[in-house]
């Protein structure tokens, strides 16, 4: 696109007006005997507002002393009208409190021209400013209407005793920050209860609210001769005009609630108090925040949004806008749209989109990755030059219109002052943003319309036959899904469930476009027959609930994607059947971008959390599963279409696991401290060790957690300082037990995790939780071998850090004791050969993955036994708990080969690839025997016997060594 040229001369027609105008304002000041000093070039500043404004200069002309020195002071001023609609002076008279009013705010409409046309201030500062302004001449407003009312009736007050006072809620761009130069102002009035006043002649609040309203809107917006201070439009509230003008907060929770309509919850996205009780509005704001942002992630937007898009057209057409630079093609609303509908699908789930303003609401959503950086900056860049354009053209005679003028010279005007060298330019530009507003629009909106896809007309006849109980397996198999005896009777079985025939008749029709095109992307997939047996058992767990019908309806790309994950992998599908908020992470356009790192995962099960409207411990639970769920599904997903590698995918999983851990911790602490109090000191004093899988960050999808739990044993007869005071040792004991039963207890999202904690001193006979001296001692005098082993993976995954460094400090203590190596390998290898005895589920033609010989746990009990053998002399190989760093470390130190650690290395990889994907496949982790399977585990079993490992032991009856 063009960039703005330095402005060209003006024409003589132009340069004559200005020069007039110019005249006419000095001779209006030397009338007024204001003198005029010309420093810093303000002849010329005033020159150029005369050009860009006709309301400034017949401002001018009326009020010449806002050239006075004070006066040229406030155009200059960076401080924008907040502090001087403060310190307003209304007169009691009600005809002079209007005339103030008006000549304060074309006094400072002046101001907010003058900057603007010579550069002192940016859009957003203008916009701002602009909003500042008419939430000033609202509160001033606000507060003598208040004292008019009061005089006569009192003050309102609730059934308590408690004063009320009106809360004023701006919406559209005053609730967004970003006012137009002449634009009305959307309100909507409400009071927090009913009652009445406490004066001579009481009132009910409800008319003395009313009765408010009206005085508050007439000084605003009843002309005189001084014109009017603000249009105030009050249809947005409830039932619109034929709605009371102010409703107490009950009355409109029930009508959101009942009433509410999708162009309202649009409305609602920029709303915020302006004036009067700004916390009693913060207080309706949160009440009224369910039905603005829903709960799930909300694709019935694109329908509402379509239907308002639709209407706004109509207009268009009627009234032949198509140049209007707010409802035309391309034009601002378009933005808005796009922006708005990113925010109100998944606001509720994600607070960081609960912005107003177009510009932070963009930057946000970007942030967030919802809309793509190209895209954002296409649509910033646009919005920025069409609202400057916007807020010249109602400068210019302070009008509220949103067209371009048809005659030359103020299209000349327009394009000078905006700094370009033509009109032709500057409409140049305005095409090229119009144009590309318009295809990102479509791309966002148009293409997915499920109304306007047209299926295969033998899907179409596929589904009539299963909705008229005709269908059977043979045209089944013909259309593609083979075996087609269990499609068949699935699809004419899903008619007759129960969450179908409750369906209502806006889900039901959706229902029917739906159903084929599900039909046409499953077969389109790997293996048709499953992935449509899947479909259809989720069509029937979401049948009631129209947002996610919505979402495959509106969405190809959807319907395509959960299509492939259902044949691909049926560990996936069971969790988006089970949970279907899942499907949202199907379609997020940030798929791509995982939180990779423990920081990243913390730091957003944090914000997920502080996102809760309630804060109880059922819901932040169910909350916390949601958020392992979605994180976990995406691990999936990248493992799934190889975007990440069996290591890294565990090693993510057991960060998840370690944030979740974390969470649930500090639920647990605060439940437990809001009952019993605090112990004294500093930090919880409580530690949770992972071992296992979790501890040597290998985790699977469906693994459980290996926990021990460990607290300072200083603590341990200290008092809590609560109402119920407990002393340390219960007081951990509680805490531990919370952890354990919230991990796995089954909310509405399910469970978290299961947790065993059978690795914890004396095991199952020990304390549930142990003191860090016991766990010592335990280590160091009575722990098994194999123990010691479990303790190579132990590491800190959440609680107290400076416990948890001294912990990690006993592990190395404990584990670099110096050992007799044959001793090590003989008791290692018997351990080994116990646990393959028991466990192994290898036959001749199938291979245990973990237990197997050659296999997982094979090299686990290969680099434990290293470990344990070596420590004391190579300190070193204490510095990690993971497989795959130990082999590197290993093989640093010499104990391994480089043979030897490149045959661990792949076989370790591989073969946790094979287990993650048997769990993807739903599968146990037995693979059928291949030459290259054989290979892997043969080279790990030649690695442990040249290392002095004995793992072979008798073969359980039934089963053969191989």
């Amino acid at each position: 696109m063009t960039t703005p040229q330095p402005a060209r001369r003006e024409s003589a027609e132009l340069r004559a007006l200005i020069d007039q105008r110019y005249a006419d304002v000095m001779a209006a000041c030397r009338a007024a005997k204001i003198p005029l000093y010309d420093d810093a070039g303000v002849a010329e500043r005033i020159r150029r507002t005369l050009m860009a404004s006709d309301f400034a200069f017949d401002i001018f002309r009326r009020q010449p002393d806002l050239l006075a020195p004070a006066g040229l002071e406030r155009l200059r001023a960076s401080a924008d009208a907040a502090a001087r609609g403060a310190m307003l002076d209304l007169p009691a008279d009600e005809t002079l409190c209007m005339q103030t009013l008006r000549r304060f705010r074309h006094a400072e409409a002046v101001r907010l021209v003058f900057r603007d046309v010579n550069g002192l201030d940016d859009l957003d500062e203008t916009l701002s400013s602009t909003s500042v302004l008419y939430e000033a001449l609202l509160g001033a407003s606000l507060r003598w209407s208040e004292a008019a009312l009061r005089a006569r009736h009192g003050r309102p007050r609730d059934a308590a005793g408690h004063e009320q006072r009106m809360v004023v809620v701006g919406f559209g761009k005053l609730g967004g920050n970003e006012l137009n130069f002449s634009s009305d102002i959307d309100l909507v009035l409400a009071y927090a209860s009913g009652g009445e006043t406490d004066g001579a002649r009481p009132l009910d609040n409800g008319e003395y609210f009313v009765r408010e309203a009206r005085q508050l809107v007439r000084l605003l917006a009843e002309p005189t001769v001084d014109g009017i201070c603000a249009r105030v439009d009050l249809r947005l509230r409830p039932f619109g005009n034929a709605g009371r003008l102010a409703l107490p907060f009950a009355a409109m929770e029930q009508y959101y609630q009942r009433e509410g309509r999708d162009w309202e919850r649009y409305a609602w996205i920029k709303a915020r108090p302006v004036a009067g009780d700004r916390t009693a509005g913060r207080e309706l704001q949160d009440m009224l925040r369910p039905f603005v942002y829903r709960r799930y992630l909300d694709y019935t937007a694109f329908a509402g949004l379509r239907e308002m898009k639709a209407l706004i057209d109509a207009e268009v057409a009627r009234k032949d806008l198509a140049g209007n630079l707010k409802l035309g093609p391309g034009g601002i609303r378009e933005i808005e749209f796009v922006v708005q509908l990113t925010q109100m699908i998944r606001g509720g789930r994600d607070p960081a989109l609960r912005v107003r303003g177009l510009l932070p609401a963009l930057r946000a959503c970007e942030a967030r990755g919802y809309i793509p950086a190209a895209r954002a900056r296409l649509l910033r860049t646009a919005y920025v030059f069409l609202r400057r354009l916007e807020n010249r053209v109602q400068m210019l005679r302070d009008a509220q219109t949103h067209d371009i003028p048809d005659d030359a010279l103020t299209r000349e005007r327009l394009a000078l002052g905006l700094d370009y060298d033509s009109w032709e330019a500057l409409e140049n530009d305005l095409a090229n943003h119009r144009t590309a507003v318009s295809a990102e629009f479509a791309a966002v909106l148009v293409p997915h319309a499920g109304q306007t896809a047209t299926p295969p007309a033998a899907d179409v006849e596929l589904w009539n036959q299963a909705r008229e109980g005709v269908l059977d397996a043979s045209t089944v198999e013909a259309s593609g899904f083979v075996p087609g005896t269990d499609v068949a009777d699935a699809l004419g079985k899903l008619p007759q469930a129960a969450s179908v025939r409750a369906m209502s008749a806006r889900s039901g029709e959706r229902l029917e476009r739906l159903m084929p095109q599900l039909i046409g992307a499953a077969r389109g997939s790997v293996a048709p027959a499953q992935s449509l047996l899947r479909l259809v058992r989720l069509v029937q767990a979401v049948a009631r609930r129209s947002s996610y019908l919505a979402l495959l309806d509106e969405q190809p790309n959807a319907r395509r994607r959960v299509a492939g994950v259902f044949a691909d992998s049926a560990f996936l599908a069971e969790r988006v059947i089970a949970q279907p908020l899942l499907l949202d992470d199907v379609l997020d356009p940030r798929i791509d971008q995982l939180p990779l790192k423990r920081a990243d995962i913390a730091a957003d099960i944090v914000r997920t959390l502080g996102a809760l409207d309630e804060r109880d411990a059922e819901r932040e639970l169910e909350r916390i599963n949601e958020f392992r769920s979605s994180i976990a599904f995406r691990l999936g997903l990248a493992f799934s279409d190889a975007r990440a590698d069996a290591t890294a995918t565990a090693r993510r999983l057991a960060g998840l696991a370690e944030a979740v851990i974390g969470a649930v911790l500090a639920l647990a602490m605060r439940e437990l401290t809001a009952q019993h109090g605090r112990l004294p000191g500093d930090g919880s004093g409580f530690a949770v060790l992972g071992y296992g899988s979790l501890g040597g960050e290998e985790l699977g999808f469906a693994s459980d957690l290996d926990l021990v739990f460990v607290y300072d044993g200083k603590r341990a007869n200290l008092m809590s300082d609560g109402a119920r005071p407990v002393d340390g040792t219960r007081w951990y004991q509680r805490l531990a037990q919370r952890v354990m039963h919230w991990l796995g207890v089954q909310t509405h999202a399910g469970k978290l995790y299961e947790v065993d904690t059978r690795l914890r001193p004396d095991g199952s006979k020990g304390l549930l939780v142990a003191s860090a001296d016991a766990f010592e001692a335990y280590q160091r005098d009575r722990a098994w071998t194999w123990e010691h082993q479990a303790l190579q993976r132990a590491r800190p995954v959440a609680g107290d850090e400076r416990l948890g460094h001294a912990l990690a400090g006993i592990r190395r203590d404990i584990l670099a004791v110096a050992r007799d190596r044959a001793r090590v390998l003989a008791e290692v290898s018997a351990m080994r050969g116990r646990w393959r005895a028991e466990r192994d589920r290898s036959t001749a033609a199938q291979v245990d993955l973990k237990q197997g010989r050659g296999a997982l746990i094979d090299i686990e009990f290969v680099l434990q036994g290293m470990v344990l053998a070596h420590a004391a002399a190579h300190p070193t190989l204490l510095d990690t708990t993971a497989s795959s760093a130990l082999i590197d470390a290993l093989r640093t130190v010499d104990l391994l080969t480089q043979d030897q650690a490149d045959t661990l290395h792949l076989a370790h990889a591989d073969l946790l690839q094979a287990g993650l994907t048997c769990t993807l496949d739903l599968r146990s982790r037995v693979a059928a025997r291949t030459p290259e399977l054989d290979a892997l585990c043969d080279g790990v079993a030649r690695v442990a016997a040249e290392l002095g490992f004995a793992f072979d032991a008798p073969v359980p009856e039934g089963r053969q060594a191989v």
